[in-house]
């Protein structure tokens, strides 16, 4: 069953969402060489603090942290830990959420750590960012989930991967509603499988964490003994970016992007919902 929220809810899940765009402006500053993962979980408290709103990770599940710190090879679900140290030439996908009055914003980027990446990775990072936009710029009344998903795949598939070969679209974990929960129907998968139907169609008060997850290779994983770190099963680094995104009788807003998304969105020739924030 999809919850369709009414414009008041939209506004309360922006406030959520400029939480969670405040955390991740402080952790892409934290994340330097020396620094460890969790030292970024606890930058992430602090602004969750400041902000007077609860983390949404923390205890979900079990989960032990605050935030995910998923590095190098680690897909996504990567455990905060004075164990791992940020290097120079390390990438690391920080995913994390936040509650206000109840309201759920969640979204990921990919950050580099240091300087010296390969162009590979620069180029990884910027496909998965950019497929998420073009889901998220499929977002229209009248479409259907697979839309969203027919986006990422296209985008992603057209890319010219340095060294041949093809991006490996993970393929166990996917985007998702959200709203009164952090994970809610549908699903959203990052590939169009045709087994699953076009799925429900797009409408006013509908809202999806977009979040494509991309590979250098496989687009297999597996679950380390931790029962949560994810990695890819070939060792190949990897991508993850993450928005969530409310579709208004206005158009699409972004709800975790600092200006809603309307600079971007301009971009693509999609005109953003206005902002309730503003």
């Amino acid at each position: 069953m999809v919850q369709i929220k009414t414009p008041e809810q939209i506004a309360k899940m922006r406030e959520a969402g400029l939480v969670v765009a405040a955390i991740h402006a402080a952790t892409r500053e934290a994340a330097v060489p020396g620094a460890t993962t969790r030292d970024l979980d606890q930058v992430a408290r602090k602004v969750l603090a400041e902000h007077d709103a609860k983390p949404n990770f923390l205890g979900y599940g079990g989960f032990p942290a605050t935030i995910c710190t998923s590095v190098n090879e680690v897909v996504v679900h990567g455990i905060p830990s004075e164990e791992v140290v940020l290097k120079d030439g390390d990438i690391i996908s920080i995913d994390c959420g936040a509650i206000i009055d109840g309201w759920h914003g969640d979204a990921a980027y990919t950050a580099f750590v240091g300087s010296g990446h390969a162009p590979e990775l620069i180029e990884l990072s910027r496909v998965t960012e950019e497929s998420m936009w073009a889901g998220i710029a499929a977002m229209k009344p009248g479409n259907r989930l697979v839309d969203v998903s027919r986006a990422i795949e296209t985008y992603i598939r057209r890319q010219p991967k340095p060294g041949g070969g093809r991006y490996g679209i993970i393929e166990d974990y996917g985007g998702h509603g959200i709203g009164t929960e952090m994970h809610m129907d549908p699903h959203l998968l990052n590939y169009v499988d045709r087994r699953r139907g076009k799925g429900p169609k797009l409408v006013p008060g509908f809202c999806l964490a977009i979040e494509p997850m991309v590979s250098l290779g496989t687009p297999r994983t597996e679950v380390l003994q931790d029962d949560w770190t994810v990695i890819t099963t070939d060792g190949t680094w990897s991508s993850h970016w993450e928005h969530s995104v409310a579709l208004t009788e206005e158009g699409p807003l972004v709800l975790t992007a600092p200006d809603g998304g309307k600079a971007k969105l301009a971009e693509l020739g999609v005109v953003a919902a206005p902002d309730p924030a503003v």
